[in-house]
C-alpha cells in the first residue's frame, strides 16, 4: 500500500513543473529534463514524455535489480549467450567466472552489454524473464511510458522510455548507497574468479566525472536509434540535481546539454526546505481497540525545493489525520498524510503512519474515545490524559 501511495505522489511531483524554464536553454538534444533529485521537483523539460529508445540508461535499471536481488560475493558463470553478445568491452569468456559485486561494477563503468545479460541471467535465469522484473520494477517506481525487451538497451522496437521515466529510475536508483557507489567511480580493477589470473582496468564512460564539480553519476547510453544519451547527476551542498539527456546528435554533445542542464538547475535551486520526520509525532485515538490512542508518524521528510524567486514563509504545512480510527492497525500502516503548500497550492506530501500495533478487543480507554467520539473536538485534551 505504501509503495503505491508513494509510486503517485512521485509522480505527481515528478510531473509537476510550479515555474517554467525563464528563458529557452541552448540544447542540441530533443528530450531532456532536469529534476531535484530527492523530491523529483522538475526545474526544466523539453520534451520530456516522447517516446525514445534509452540506449545504455537500460542498464541503471538492471544494475538496481542486481543489487536487490544478488548477493556481492554470488559467482556468475558466464554463458553463451552473453559472452557472444556484442560489445563487450570486459571482454567476457564463455565460462569465465566473476563475483556479482565486480560484474555490477564492471558492466556500469564500460557499459558491458554481455555482462547486462549475465546479471540478467543470474537474477531470473534468462533474458525474457529479467525484463518481465525490469517492467514490474518501472511500473512500482512509477514509470508510465517505459517498456524493456532487454537489459542493456540494443536496439529493439518494443524497448522504449522518456526523459521523464529516466529521472523517475535515476530517482529511485540513487536511494542506494551501493548503486551510487559505483556510479560514482572514475576507473577501477575488475577480478575474474575464474580463470583466476585475469584482470581488466576499465574507466567509467561518464566523462564528467573527471570534469563536473560535484558530479555523483550516472550512465551514458549510444546507439544510432538513440543519439547521445546521458543520466547525469550532481550535488552541490545540500542540493541533488538529475539531468537526462535524450536523442543528442553525438556523444559529446550529451555531456554539454548535461553541464548546462545542471548549470542551470544549481543556480536557479537555493535551498531545500525539510520538515525532519523524527520531529513530528501525533496521536490518533482508536476505537474498538485493546488501546485507546496510538503514535503516528511521518513515512519520510518532507522536503521541497526553493527556487530562486520563492520564498520559505509561503509554505505552511498541513496535517491530514482523522482523529478516530477503526482497530486493528498495524505499525506501518498509512493513516493519514501531511502536506506542504506554497501559496495554498500543494507542493509535496508524505503518509502519516502508525508507529506500533493496536489489536481489535476492548480497554477502557479506547471505549471512553467511542463514547466521546460525538464531540471528540472538546473532550481531546482530556482523552489524552486518559489514552
Amino acid at each position: 500500500m505504501y509503495r503505491i501511495f508513494t509510486a503517485i505522489i512521485f509522480s505527481l511531483l515528478i510531473c509537476t513543473s510550479v515555474h517554467a524554464a525563464e528563458k529557452d536553454l541552448k540544447l542540441e538534444a530533443d528530450s531532456v529534463i532536469l529534476i531535484e533529485a530527492t523530491t523529483g521537483r522538475v526545474i526544466y523539460e523539453k520534451n520530456a514524455d516522447v517516446v525514445r529508445p534509452p540506449a545504455s540508461m537500460t542498464k541503471m535499471m538492471t544494475c538496481i535489480l542486481g543489487l536487490e536481488y544478488l548477493v556481492p560475493d554470488d559467482r556468475i558463470r558466464i554463458s553463451q549467450n552473453a559472452a557472444y553478445t556484442e560489445d563487450s568491452d570486459l571482454q567476457l569468456q564463455e565460462n569465465d567466472v566473476i563475483s556479482a559485486s565486480e560484474l555490477l561494477r564492471g558492466m556500469m563503468l564500460v557499459s558491458d552489454n554481455g555482462g547486462a545479460v549475465a546479471i540478467a541471467e543470474a537474477v531470473s535465469g534468462n533474458v525474457a524473464s529479467f525484463s518481465k522484473l525490469m517492467n514490474d520494477k518501472a511500473r512500482e517506481i512509477g514509470c508510465e511510458h517505459t517498456h524493456f525487451e532487454n537489459p542493456n538497451g540494443l536496439p529493439n522496437d518494443n524497448h522504449y522510455s522518456t526523459a521523464r521515466d529516466m529521472a523517475k529510475i535515476s530517482m529511485y536508483c540513487l536511494e542506494n548507497w551501493d548503486f551510487r557507489d559505483i556510479v560514482s567511480t572514475q576507473r577501477e580493477t575488475i577480478h575474474w574468479l575464474e580463470p583466476s589470473n585475469v584482470t581488466v582496468r576499465v574507466e567509467n564512460t561518464n566523462k564528467l566525472l573527471a570534469t563536473y564539480k560535484g558530479m555523483t553519476g550516472l550512465k551514458t547510453g549510444w546507439t544510432r536509434a538513440a543519439g547521445g544519451c546521458l543520466a547525469a547527476s550532481a550535488k552541490r551542498g545540500d542540493i541533488e540535481l538529475i539531468a537526462i539527456v535524450m536523442h543528442a546528435p553525438d556523444t559529446d554533445t550529451r555531456f554539454k546539454d548535461a553541464e548546462t542542464l545542471l548549470n542551470y538547475g544549481f543556480d536557479r535551486v537555493t535551498s531545500i526546505y525539510g520538515v525532519d520526520k523524527e520531529q513530528v509525532e501525533k496521536k490518533v485515538f482508536v476505537r474498538n481497540g485493546t488501546k485507546g490512542s496510538i503514535a503516528v508518524g511521518l513515512q519520510d521528510d518532507l522536503n521541497y525545493p526553493l527556487l530562486r524567486d520563492e520564498y520559505r514563509q509561503n509554505l505552511t504545512v498541513e496535517y491530514d489525520l482523522p482523529k478516530v480510527i477503526d482497530a486493528d492497525v498495524k505499525a506501518g500502516d498509512i493513516v493519514g498524510k501531511a502536506k506542504l503548500k506554497y501559496n495554498g497550492r500543494v507542493v509535496a506530501s508524505v503518509p502519516f503512519v502508525a508507529k506500533e500495533d493496536v489489536e481489535s478487543g476492548f480497554s477502557f480507554a479506547s471505549k471512553i474515545v467511542s463514547l466521546s467520539e460525538p464531540f471528540i473536538s472538546v473532550a481531546e485534551n482530556f482523552l489524552l490524559l486518559l489514552a
